[in-house]
């Protein structure tokens, strides 16, 4: 074993934070088992209960309009496109009603940054949903939305959070992180938000008591040192009082995009998720992407630190534009946590247990 790995094992065991350095030698020279043993024994410490969760999900993807345009994704359509579509509000309502009769507890509703969707389209949406639906969360809306969304309505993040909170909105997922490197972003997704702003949208959230998640998707134009950077800038924002409740790596799909590409292997995967569950100590729980990986390399992630699944996710459309397209049922969800040996728990959007099998 090399001086540093001994080094960051013995600042891990003793429960003191790695450096960047130190991460960064994790990802670039560090032995993939090793930093997955380590990963795992930081998993085992934070949930030593052997549990591996789920949430029953749907993601409505309400718009395809977008005028971000990223280069990677392969999803978003211009306004006058002829496969253009803006779902009206009972198309939605009937994709909830779906999502309830399957048991299901979460709506993460995500779209493009549509040109004319104000704040007031999206409040009389989310009271509707509300009204409706009472007993489902609504974590809804990237930070790239909330600040298009305040963008057209002519105000601040703080009160766009909060009239949209008081409408119904009970959550921000971490999407539109990407990478958290400007540099990376001006290359991948340069009309969208820079690290800055997401991080703005996450910090007014936290302030307003509504959970948040972080994501990170690799494998397209980043450097290891820039997803070090962007792990070590999630953990900054935790430690401000942050109120991330997990954090999702996933990778980049090249299908069908304008950048292209080949995008991350699995054992690059594998790595970066160990390492996140090494660096995040302060983020209770971190995520394998099923939608991406498929079913057998989630159950592996299993044991590189990951303790959650995600959603069983009724319906995706972003991901699977890009030619990736996984499913999972709850009976196929509970085989495939109960396969790697773990006990299955269906949880709500806070990680809080409902059922137990």
């Amino acid at each position: 074993m090399s001086k540093m790995f001994h080094a960051i094992i013995e600042k891990v065991a003793a429960g003191a934070a790695i450096t960047s350095e130190e991460a960064l030698w994790c990802l670039t020279e560090g032995e993939l088992l090793a930093v997955g043993r380590l990963a795992d024994s930081i998993r085992r410490a934070m949930h030593p209960d052997g549990c591996v969760s789920f949430v029953v999900d749907r993601n409505v993807n309400y718009t395809n309009v977008c005028e971000s345009r990223c280069k990677f994704c392969a999803f978003y359509r211009d306004a006058d496109a002829a496969d253009a579509y803006l779902l009206d509000t009972e198309a939605i309502m009937a994709k909830i009603g779906e999502l309830v009769a399957q048991g299901g507890t979460q709506l993460l509703m995500q779209g493009g940054l549509h040109p004319s969707l104000d704040i007031v389209w999206f409040e009389e949406l989310f009271r509707e949903i509300k009204r409706r639906f009472p007993g489902v969360q609504n974590h809804s809306l990237s930070p790239a939305e909330v600040t298009q969304v305040a963008k057209l309505s002519g105000l601040g993040i703080g009160e766009t959070l909060t009239r949209l909170k008081r409408a119904g909105l009970d959550s921000i997922p971490g999407g539109g992180a990407e990478i958290l490197v400007d540099s990376v972003r001006a290359e991948i997704s340069p009309k969208k938000i820079g690290w800055q702003g997401w991080a703005q949208v996450m910090r007014e959230a936290a302030r307003l008591g509504m959970p948040t998640t972080a994501t990170m998707m690799f494998g397209s134009r980043e450097r290891a040192e820039d997803i070090v950077e962007h792990l070590f800038r999630v953990r900054a924002l935790q430690d401000e009082g942050g109120s991330f409740t997990a954090f999702i790596p996933w990778t980049y799909q090249p299908g069908n995009t304008e950048l292209g590409g080949e995008g991350a292997s699995g054992v690059e995967y594998l790595k970066v998720l160990a390492l996140s569950r090494i660096v995040l100590r302060n983020v209770p729980n971190v995520q394998a992407s099923w939608v991406t990986q498929g079913a057998k390399m989630a159950q592996v992630a299993l044991f590189f630190g990951a303790n959650d699944l995600g959603g069983t996710m009724l319906e995706e459309n972003v991901v699977a534009a890009a030619g990736c397209r996984f499913r999972m049922s709850r009976e196929e969800m509970i085989t495939l946590i109960r396969g790697a040996g773990f006990t299955p728990v269906r949880r709500t959007t806070l990680y809080q247990e409902l059922e137990r099998y």
